[in-house]
């Protein structure tokens, strides 16, 4: 896109009405990224001017999302309701110049009956053209003296001199009535992106049955703001070289907001599981030890984690699996008599088999080495007739009463081969009656 010398200026504009969800995080990063491409302006307003919606906490929530992602604004967080006295001003111009009328205390603007509204659309570059008949006279400041979205967003946007409006496609509808107050009082208009609605995995419009959730729960839920952003914006962009791994550095750097999609992206949940999967690995042992100790600032043993990092590096897909995978090395795990019965015996019994392992381990030379324990229990596999891995899993299952932990051994060796062998014994002499 050409811009000449025309300076950047977007913003991102939430209403504090609840979180934020997963589609404004994408609004507010394609703003953010397409500030910095340029060496523009990044302006956060919080639009609270619906009094009856607000939810308390929620710009607080909205603003500390945005600083834990990383997406750093030049300018704000500013507050519409601090600025009524310049929305009273700007409603009365419009009254004067017989493009607005009051009415029942409210001011309300004067919509052309005869002609069209339109637009070239930065998204698809289409040209979007309104029929006016189409809208009704609008309120723009309402009798309490708080103004009305349509108003104060063009207000606002005017006097802090944004250029590119980038939002979702809901706000379409709303479009020609923000361009007919713009030219209602001779200004310039921005140029206008409207991005396409996020789907869920069945191609319906995303929801909570799709995992959809504010952007502050993927991150309590383990998933790393790289990750995420990385996610989101490929959802509705690809890089020019195509690359699915993209540092927030590196959007910068490429991102147009000119190539955005105009399809309707599916949120696959699966694929971001792979992206933060991803994340995790590239990460340094130590990296990814800080991290889970800054994320699980409640866990108890959190500062004994570091030697089970490197096990579990591999098998996790986001910070929160880490506890399910690893608890059982801290806490005596809870057993259900129907998780052993998932082990494949033949014809054999628990008890008996973990009868033979118990004996197995006393007469084990300690330290249990990876050698003999392998030794060890292949031979009392063969001797049974039994895959080898039933053997192994029967006794992943003893130690951590999981079917699916980090590598058993190392983990053994972590827990200690004393507590291991008593877990065992008490599997021995209290199954099934757990």
């Amino acid at each position: 896109m050409e811009l000449g010398t025309e300076k950047v200026v977007t913003r991102f504009a939430p209403s504090p009405t609840g979180l934020m969800h997963i589609g404004n995080a994408r609004t507010a990063l394609y703003s953010y990224l397409w500030a910095c491409k340029n060496g523009g302006k990044f302006i956060l307003r919080i639009e609270d001017t619906d009094r009856q919606r607000l939810v308390e906490g929620a710009a607080e929530e909205i603003i500390q999302t945005l600083q834990k992602l990383g997406l750093r604004w030049d300018e704000g967080p500013v507050y519409q309701s601090d600025r009524l006295e310049i929305y009273k001003e700007y409603a009365q111009q419009l009254v004067e110049k017989e493009f607005a009328y009051e009415k029942e205390g409210a001011v309300w603007f004067r919509v052309p009956k005869d002609g069209t509204t339109s637009w070239t659309d930065l998204v698809g570059s289409k040209e979007v053209v309104i029929q006016n008949s189409l809208h009704d006279d609008f309120v723009m400041l309402k009798s309490d003296g708080y103004p009305t979205y349509n108003f104060a967003v063009v207000v606002d946007d005017h006097l802090m001199g944004v250029t590119h409006t980038i939002r979702g496609v809901e706000f379409i509808s709303s479009a020609p009535k923000h361009i007919m107050i713009y030219k209602a009082f001779g200004w310039e208009l921005p140029k206008f992106a409207h991005l396409p609605l996020f789907l869920g995995s069945d191609k319906s419009k995303l929801s909570k049955r799709h995992g959809a959730k504010p952007a502050s729960e993927f991150l309590k839920d383990g998933y790393l703001p790289e990750a995420l952003l990385n996610f989101i914006a490929l959802l509705s962009w690809t890089p020019p070289d195509g690359k699915e791994i993209i540092s927030l550095e590196e959007m910068e750097q490429t991102f147009d907001i000119s190539k955005a999609h105009l399809t309707n992206p599916v949120f696959d949940m699966e694929k971001l599981d792979w992206m933060n999967g991803e994340y995790i690995r590239r990460m340094s042992d130590e990296e990814l030890t800080k991290m889970l100790q800054e994320y699980l600032v409640d866990h108890p043993a959190k500062d004994k984690i570091a030697p089970l990092v490197p096990l579990v590096k591999e098998r996790i897909k986001k910070l929160s699996d880490f506890v399910p995978l690893t608890n059982f090395i801290f806490e005596k795990p809870e057993y259900e008599a129907e998780v052993f019965q998932k082990v494949k015996l033949d014809s054999l019994n628990v008890q008996e088999v973990l009868r033979k392992i118990v004996e197995r381990l006393e007469k084990m030379e300690r330290p249990w080495s990876s050698e003999k324990f392998e030794e060890t229990f292949r031979e009392l596999a063969k001797e049974l007739n039994l895959p080898a891995g039933s053997i192994f899993q029967l006794i992943r299952i003893a130690v951590s009463g999981q079917l699916v932990t980090p590598p058993l051994l190392e983990s053994i060796e972590i827990l200690g081969e004393t507590q291991a062998l008593a877990r065992v014994k008490f599997v021995l002499s209290s199954y099934p009656n757990f």
